[in-house]
């Protein structure tokens, strides 16, 4: 059956390989995005090149702050909650815009989807969530939720707000939560692409902390497998609110990915130490049993291989 599925964030790193994804698979696609200024627009254009074209896609840029500009779009049966402000650290330094995005946005996607009758929405949530938490790996369930960021906190407020109208208004919804998704067409600000770049122009790697912290990375592919899985399951399904973690659920230490690194590039790394960052969590570790269970969940790409083929889209794009 094909669906018409609504894609906030659909020009970014993760929302445009689930776009290619969904159109491949025979989905309508309506995507949008505000083209935040966090990152180069330019790099979100090129990403929208790939399937601006396609006869099941349509796009409309605004953004998700703004009632009256998404009451403009056509109606879909199914909503997948990418666009968010991101980045642990700028979240610090500017709470309100975080809050007034990812809380006020998600509210407003929410009531989008009352005004069109849709019931079905995937949400990307956060490993941010569980902050310092104790209890490794990580489970969905009977955690005492510890965000340490205000970006982290809007996630686990968009979770509960989910709730609420999951509970009004009988929305079936999945909160999925992605743990350090990494891939082509990453983030510029995020370690994997910021560490390639920089080792491949000769400078030295910031490595914040002794390098013992250790992060679950998840390559785009996998992530998108997930995602997809958490749509059949919304698709099959009625009465759903659950959550469910989309890892890779093998931790790299920092030191360890640099070194990774390195010998992707075949070059050695210069390392600077630096103080650890408020903000920042000394480990993610997704339990993936849930995820395996419910969505049929298996990641299938390891961190050397997920970084050879980042390494060759990088020099790709010289």
């Amino acid at each position: 059956m094909q669906h018409t599925i609504l894609i906030t964030g659909a020009a970014g790193f993760i929302g445009s390989h689930l776009t290619l994804f969904l159109l491949d698979k025979g989905h309508k696609v309506i995507g949008i995005d505000n083209f935040d200024p966090f990152y180069d627009r330019r790099m979100k254009e090129r990403n929208l090149a790939l399937y601006a074209a396609h006869p099941d896609f349509s796009f409309y840029e605004c953004d998700i702050r703004s009632e009256v500009s998404l009451r403009r779009l056509p109606s879909f049966d199914t909503v997948v909650h990418l666009a968010a402000k991101a980045g642990v650290r700028p979240s610090i330094e500017a709470p309100q815009d975080y809050i007034d995005t990812n809380i006020t946005g998600t509210h407003n996607i929410l009531q989008l989807c009352q005004h069109h009758g849709c019931k079905k929405i995937a949400f990307a949530s956060s490993s941010s969530i569980y902050g310092n938490s104790t209890h490794i790996p990580f489970v969905e369930e009977g955690h005492e939720y510890v965000p340490i960021s205000p970006y982290a906190a809007t996630k686990r407020s968009n979770e509960l707000l989910n709730y609420t109208y999951h509970y009004l208004y009988n929305l079936d919804i999945l909160n999925l939560r992605f743990f350090t998704v990494y891939g082509p067409r990453q983030r510029p600000d995020l370690a994997i692409h910021k560490f390639v770049k920089l080792i491949s122009s000769g400078e030295t790697i910031p490595m914040f902390g002794d390098g013992s912290t250790a992060r679950d990375y998840t390559f785009v592919n996998d992530t998108v497998q997930g995602v997809y899985g958490a749509l059949e399951y919304l698709w099959t399904n009625t009465g759903i609110f659950d959550t469910v973690n989309l890892g890779n659920s093998n931790p790299i230490k920092l030191s360890e990915l640099i070194s990774k690194i390195g010998q992707a590039l075949g070059v050695e790394p210069r390392i600077e130490q630096l103080p650890m960052q408020e903000g920042d969590v000394e480990i993610t570790y997704a339990s993936i049993e849930k995820a395996r269970k419910l969505l049929g969940y298996t990641p299938q790409i390891g961190i050397d291989e997920g970084l050879k083929m980042f390494v060759e889209w990088f020099r790709s794009q010289d």
